[in-house]
């Protein structure tokens, strides 16, 4: 069932992180588009204006931003617990987003995949649901995700990532979109894209002109345009009845005359520069010395240079009066200007009816190469847009860095393993090897803590000592009971087979303490072990690491062995603090023993989120932290004491996983709580070192 859970939590987990970073990559190629969306739905908020264009461009940039690292940090399980809970929390928010979209339908399309995928509201609502859930399941168990870059490399990877994307986005705000998904792609010809199959039923548009004349502003239709003396001011185009609807819907050219002469561009056989900019008033004019020069470089060789534009006759004129621009202006929706190409002002290259050519005013031309007809250079050539190339680079780039980084981190970390452990655990030669050669004791233990009274306690010791007499265990095994048991569970116990232990005892030696039990009345009553450090006895009677000293102390000079247990709380874990934690109880309490004292103590790992709870740590997990409490003990007594040191682990443990448990070479027993107060549930995980 484990196993099924982990496996459902990393698919969803690939699922999200491939859904954002596709969607955070189309966004982050075009800041533009993404900008319109932006005040898309602002306009439907009637909230238009409210926002200066640089907000809500870097709004554009940082959503993209946003989206891509959340991608690449869940598929690289980079900050599992926070980038889970971001991405839930952002998925809510956008879920809800679009329930509203569904309702209101103030726009046709979210934006959510750019112009690369068109989602409707109900698609995309369904969309925002399933990824939604998906986020839930990780964000409920984000641990479960297998991390592909240990937690000290992750700086690099995320550092990487954003500087990335920001970089990506730049240099498509400063050029134009590395992959064009919209209509007006180069190649496209716009004819075709404008043509409905016959079958196909047709959709109705009207355009309306809003025209003013003597301060007074009126809309009209083609059927009723006016005449010259009314001036131009803008229009829309609007379907009134549904129907197929081309990729390319609403374009038109319209004169200051209001002649439409889009069939006379698209058809003109020779090139076509078309200046384009929705609105003249927000266009960058500080390259306008090279859109100059490419007019004159037309006026040179007979080609024609039209500027469309949505601006008004003043917004015009202002251009000119401050760009000295000669060239003519016609009039088409500004939507489509926007769609036509993501630059304000940009510069298209048509001919028969196909775009050949495409340029952010930024990266125009160079004029000095401009000394020969089109025809003979290469910009007027239609250039192949190679998709792979792109994608190829993108690879080289980012994903390929990551994923040696990825690499190079996993072989350190496997290195650093086999280094500690000298050779692989999976290897069960090694196994069987390393158990032949450390020879270390073997200990499952029993802790009854507050059960049974005395007769109940007795009729249990008497059963186990019958059954391990009769079938001998491969291992030691103790029972550490409460106070009132130790001297009457002592005469029924065969020592040879089980030892006895308490749970606890003092940290004076003697005197008034009414309900202490001494170190030497444990050992008075037949016991050799005795359990300290429980979290029990930490949590509820707050004892300290130096009221433990006391008590190691006392029960190692009155000949008792100790149990010495260790753990974390489920918060020091999820903070990544366990070993930590774990260094900081043995030395606060039992790392100040000389060698000789520390051969009569066993550890015992018991992580504190595990105990009585039903939950287990993985045997991956468990293993994990006793390796690297061995080597805590390598590093204050040498590394045969480290050998020579029984290291257990409680929590949970039941027979159907204690095979697995112990099979880990630094896993050398357990400290059994409910488990032990049954006899055959503790012999069967006694059984579990016969496997």
């Amino acid at each position: 069932m484990e196993k099924l859970k982990t496996i459902v939590a990393n698919i969803c987990r690939f699922i999200l992180s491939f859904t954002f970073i596709f969607s955070g990559f189309v966004k982050a190629i075009d800041p533009l588009g993404t900008q319109y969306k932006i005040e898309d739905y602002l306009e439907a908020l009637s909230l238009q204006g409210l926002l200066p264009s640089w907000i809500t461009l870097l709004s554009s940039i940082l959503l993209a931003a946003l989206e891509f690292s959340l991608g690449i940090f869940l598929l690289f399980a980079i900050r599992r617990r926070i980038v889970a809970r971001a991405m839930a929390i952002f998925l809510g928010i956008m879920t809800l987003l679009t329930m509203w979209l569904v309702v209101a339908d103030p726009i046709k399309d979210c934006g959510c995949f750019g112009d690369a995928i068109t989602l409707t509201n109900a698609e995309t609502l369904a969309k925002n649901i399933i990824l939604l859930g998906c986020a839930i399941v990780i964000a409920t168990d984000p641990m479960r995700m297998i991390r592909l870059i240990s937690r000290s490399n992750q700086w690099i990877a995320i550092n990487y990532t954003i500087l990335f994307i920001i970089t990506v986005s730049g240099y498509c705000l400063y050029n134009l979109p590395l992959f064009d998904f919209r209509p007006y792609h180069i190649g496209a010809n716009i004819p075709k894209g404008m043509a409905t199959p016959p079958s196909a039923p047709k959709p109705e548009f009207e355009t309306t002109f809003i025209m003013e004349k003597n301060g007074s502003r009126k809309e009209f239709t083609l059927d009723n345009y006016p005449d010259s003396t009314w001036k131009y001011i803008d229009s829309k185009t609007v379907m009134t009845k549904e129907g197929y609807i081309p990729p390319i819907h609403d374009f038109s050219i319209q004169t200051d005359d209001g002649d439409d002469i889009t069939d006379d561009i698209l058809s003109y056989k020779g090139y076509t520069f078309l200046l384009i900019s929705p609105n003249l008033d927000y266009a960058d004019d500080s390259n306008f010395g090279s859109i100059d020069q490419m007019y004159e470089y037309a006026q040179d060789y007979g080609y024609r240079f039209i500027c469309l534009t949505s601006s008004t006759e003043k917004e015009i004129q202002h251009w000119r009066d401050i760009t000295g621009a000669e060239y003519p202006f016609c009039f088409t929706d500004g939507t489509t200007l926007k769609t036509m190409i993501r630059s304000n002002p940009g510069l298209m290259l048509i001919k028969n009816g196909t775009i050949i050519n495409k340029w952010s005013h930024n990266d125009l031309p160079k004029t000095t190469n401009l000394n020969s007809p089109l025809e003979k250079l290469e910009i007027g050539k239609m250039q192949p847009d190679s998709v792979p190339k792109k994608i190829s680079k993108i690879f080289l780039w980012f994903f390929l860095p990551l994923f040696l980084l990825s690499l190079a981190d996993r072989l350190w970390a496997w290195s650093q393993w086999v280094k500690k452990k000298e050779k692989e655990k999976s290897n069960k030669i090694y196994q069987l090897l390393k158990k032949k050669k450390t020879m270390r004791k073997k200990i499952v233990a029993g802790n009854w803590k507050m059960n049974m009274n005395l007769q109940d306690g007795v009729a249990l010791a008497k059963e186990l000592n019958e059954v391990l007499t009769a079938d001998k265990p491969n291992c030691g095994v103790v029972i550490c009971t409460p106070f009132i048991h130790l001297a009457s569970v002592a005469q029924v116990l065969n020592s040879d087979v089980i030892g006895l232990g308490a749970e606890n005892c003092a940290d004076k030696e003697k005197g008034a303490f009414t309900g202490e039990v001494s170190a030497e009345m444990v050992k008075s009553t037949g016991a050799q072990y005795v359990i300290l450090g429980h979290s029990e006895r930490r949590q509820y009677y707050g004892e300290t690491a130096e009221i433990l000293k006391e008590k190691v102390q006392l029960a190692l000079a009155n000949g008792l062995k100790v149990i010495f247990c260790i753990g974390e709380t489920l918060e020091e874990r999820e903070a990544n603090k366990q070993n930590e934690v774990v260094k900081a109880e043995l030395e606060g309490s039992v790392y100040n023993l000389n060698a000789e004292e520390w051969k009569n103590i066993i550890l015992a790992y018991e992580p504190i989120w595990a105990i009585g709870t039903g939950k287990t740590a993985t045997a991956d997990q468990a293993e994990e932290m006793l390796a690297y409490i061995r080597s805590t003990v390598e590093e204050k007594y040498g590394k045969q004491a480290a050998e020579d040191t029984t290291i257990l682990y409680g929590g949970s443990c039941k027979a159907s996983n204690a095979p697995e448990l112990f099979s880990k070479p630094n896993i050398d027993g357990g400290l059994i709580g409910g488990a032990s107060l049954k006899a055959a549930d503790f012999k069967g995980i006694i059984d579990a070192w016969k496997k």
